[in-house]
């Protein structure tokens, strides 16, 4: 498992982030029986930053707490059987699935975590876990993909000890 972190906006966390974000991202593919190593590139940028990639890649002018860019097209959220049928899906040189992008508003992390009442790790393992589950096809936009997508959040972070 390759998780290639870079932090453009040098906010901190009074936490081992680096390793916390390689332990949820495991947690999600191990839960969703992902059979392949991965790849994951997660980018932290300032809330300036996140606006301008949400404008230019989504048409919506607005600041946002976690962006996701998936890179491999699923036939169903969580269904890999297709994975292997293109070669463009994995690292040529690792061999490593090319599960995609977060890009995380650091700012926005601590701001939700004190507005939330909860903890800034816990807003963090939280938004990684939401966008890796956008990487794996999950998605939102009806009620009943919300309850799927709650569900698995629910289920993951308890597992975890991550709790509110």
């Amino acid at each position: 498992m390759t998780v290639r972190l870079e932090n453009e906006n040098g906010v901190t966390f009074e936490f081992p982030y680096e390793t916390l974000a390689q332990e949820v991202i495991e947690a999600a593919l191990t839960e969703e029986g992902f059979p392949y190593e991965g790849e994951v590139n997660l980018l932290f940028v300032t809330k300036e930053e996140i606006r301008n990639i949400n404008r230019e890649q989504r048409q919506i002018d607005r600041e946002t707490d976690v962006l996701s860019f998936p890179m491999l097209e699923l036939p169903a959220p969580g269904d890999f059987s297709r994975l292997e049928e293109d070669p463009d899906n994995f690292n040529p040189d690792t061999g490593e699935a090319l599960l995609g992008d977060i890009v995380l508003n650091g700012e926005r992390v601590k701001e939700q975590a004190k507005s939330y009442g909860h903890s800034e790790k816990r807003e963090f393992c939280f938004l990684i876990l939401h966008s890796m589950l956008h990487l794996l096809g999950y998605d939102h936009m009806t009620e009943p993909e919300a309850a799927v997508m709650e569900e698995k959040q629910s289920h993951i972070l308890q597992n975890m000890q991550i709790l509110r």
